[in-house]
């Protein structure tokens, strides 16, 4: 016979205190266990449910788990809008967002009157923040695909294209046709970042694994490899708050 389909409620709230907290549920039937985690995006916790779940179980092992979740939500970042007044990192060093008063024009660095660097945007308050967004995105994908293409010389490969995402989940991604596709948000982390994601999407032109050899490919082309991997597990959530 069939197996019935879980039927769940789209969130459950756990009682934390002054305020429950609310949880989204999403079955998932390749699941193998009930997994609690936050997304980058601030959409607030999600509880995966698997196979063969149910709402009293989920509503158990969330309770067994609020105290985690609630410590994991209060250290998150505060999100930045991009707003006039806000500052964002450029390349890892922090800029004042200005508007310039004047209604057309591009997007520049300059420096505030305060003497902190800053990225100088025209048109009206309201449209700042796409602009400011539209520039990095720009900026991020210049800054791939330069230290991209280095990195693929070296190696002897050609890359088919490049793109660049407002990915989640992982920071570049190479397809087994030569694609490869990167999130714009690493032109928040300091350049040497940047360039570790680079090499590491362009070793897998030619290793598209992570096996041993995939690994020395990466820090001959990027020595500062196994740094930059604890700089994105300990910073990384940082930058998916901007925008």
């Amino acid at each position: 016979m069939r197996a019935r389909k879980i039927t769940l409620p789209d969130h459950i709230e756990i009682d934390a205190g002054d305020t429950p907290v609310k949880i989204r549920l999403r079955a998932n039937a390749r699941a193998q266990r009930y997994l609690l985690r936050i997304p980058a995006d601030h959409s607030g916790p999600v509880l995966t449910v698997p196979k063969g779940g149910d709402l009293s179980r989920a509503e158990r092992f969330a309770r067994q788990h609020i105290s985690w979740l609630i410590e994991r939500l209060e250290g998150r970042p505060e999100q930045v809008t991009l707003s006039p007044g806000d500052f964002v990192p450029l390349r890892g060093e922090d800029h004042l967002i200005v508007p310039t008063g004047k209604l057309r024009g591009l997007v520049s660095k300059g420096e505030a009157d305060c003497g902190s660097p800053a990225l100088l945007v025209p048109g009206a308050e309201d449209h700042i923040p796409r602009k400011v967004t539209s520039w990095l995105k720009g900026e991020a994908k210049a800054d791939l695909t330069a230290r991209a293409e280095e990195h693929a010389a070296k190696i002897g490969k050609k890359i088919a294209a490049i793109s660049v995402r407002d990915t989640k989940s992982r920071w570049g991604s190479c397809a087994s046709n030569g694609r490869l596709s990167f999130s714009w948000r690493l032109i928040l982390a300091p350049p040497d970042i940047l360039d570790y994601v680079a090499a590491h999407e362009v070793a897998h032109l030619k290793e598209m694994n992570h096996s041993d050899r995939f690994w020395r490919l990466c820090e001959e082309l990027a020595p500062q490899t196994p740094e930059a991997r604890v700089w994105l597990k300990e910073h990384g959530l940082r930058l998916h708050g901007y925008g």
